[in-house]
């Protein structure tokens, strides 16, 4: 029901962004100008910028609604900072700047947004701990929301995978959202398969996040989570749903059921007799049971699923609704180190204005 009210609200404001660009298009010069001989020919000519809007549907909807959402936004912007100078200065507009400015700045942003959605990003983290680290270090490359299809499909993920390889890691871990509800079962395979060809000390860890199951009924997709599983299984790929595993003489890694699972154990159940002497590693796909997790002892928790914010100010008001206990980077709880990461893509929108996207080399040194 929340999401069906939010996607209501979310199509009333995208029409009322139609509605505002249209007048604004008709107070361009020449559209003024047709509109002295042709009134109904110079509406519709207001229509022709929206049409090539539309044509970012071949990508999804949602890259048309974002597009909207700006250019109308920085619009509003544009004509309340025109109104305020021109009445300061006393001057009649002579030239649309304020519209001309707006479409310059919104193609600008939104590319940089594309950039940063598509161009993935090396980010590293050093942890520190007085816990005894076979070798004196350990290298976690963690990813998270490839959201497979998006800006990633089975060729590009693999590519990324061999970016990753060339880190040398110890363990590679996946936060969750792997696939999503529109990925296809091709660019699933072909993405486990990469997994499953990396050279690592330890192996390739995953837990699950809330869109690998799938939101949609059967046959939304052409293939299941179990089918997922069974392709990351076949890949040597370990899944951790509530289960801890020692991984060698003095590191271990725990790997949480998504939240939304009604079965996900609590974490202090799921570590109540595990040998708090050892480094240990959470995975937990979303950053919203810290004082818990911190409280338990972990030594780092490794999550995502914010994509950093994704679309600014987006990551801030999931703060503020308590979505979740952090969006972005590394923090310290007592002695427990938090690091959440943007993800290697993210959810349905092709534009990251918010944030980048990333792998993130996590370096545990004694």
């Amino acid at each position: 029901m929340f999401w069906l009210i939010l996607f209501a609200i979310a199509g009333i404001v995208c029409l009322g962004c139609i509605f505002y660009l249209i007048t604004r298009f008709h107070k361009f010069g020449f559209v003024q100008k047709i509109a002295e001989k042709h009134k109904f020919l110079s509406w519709l000519l207001c229509i022709v910028p929206l049409c090539g809007i539309g044509c970012f549907s071949l990508i999804n909807t949602y890259a048309v609604v974002i597009i909207l959402f700006h250019l109308a936004a920085f619009w509003l912007v544009a004509d309340l900072l025109g109104k305020i100078v021109r009445k300061a200065i006393k001057k009649e507009r002579r030239f649309y700047i304020e519209g001309v400015m707006t479409i310059i700045i919104t193609a600008v942003y939104l590319t940089f947004g594309w950039i940063n959605a598509h161009d993935v990003k090396r980010t590293v983290y050093t942890v520190h701990t007085d816990k005894p680290i076979a070798g004196g270090s350990l290298r976690i490359v963690g990813i998270a929301d490839s959201h497979l299809g998006i800006t990633l499909d089975g060729e590009k993920f693999t590519k990324e995978i061999e970016r990753i390889q060339a880190e040398n890691p110890d363990v590679v871990v996946v936060a969750g959202d792997f696939v999503d509800d529109d990925s296809c079962r091709e660019d699933m395979v072909q993405a486990c398969k990469a997994l499953g060809e990396l050279k690592t000390t330890y192996g390739v860890y995953f837990t699950v996040g809330n869109h690998d199951k799938g939101y949609y009924e059967e046959g939304h997709r052409d293939f299941t989570i179990a089918d997922l599983c069974n392709e990351l299984e076949k890949n040597n790929v370990i899944i951790l749903d509530d289960k801890a595993v020692e991984v060698n003489d003095t590191f271990r890694i725990v790997g949480r059921l998504d939240k939304h699972y009604k079965e996900r154990e609590d974490i202090k159940t799921l570590t109540k007799d595990l040998d708090n002497s050892k480094f240990e590693l959470i995975l937990d796909h979303q950053p919203n049971d810290y004082d818990n997790e911190a409280a338990v002892g972990a030594d780092l928790v490794f999550s995502g699923h914010t994509h950093g914010g994704h679309i600014w100010p987006a990551g801030y008001i999931g703060l503020l609704i308590g979505a979740n206990d952090f969006v972005y980077g590394s923090k310290t709880i007592d002695n427990t180190e938090f690091i959440v990461t943007s993800g290697i893509s993210g959810w349905a929108i092709p534009f990251k204005t918010g944030c980048i996207s990333e792998y993130v080399v996590m370096d545990v040194t004694n």
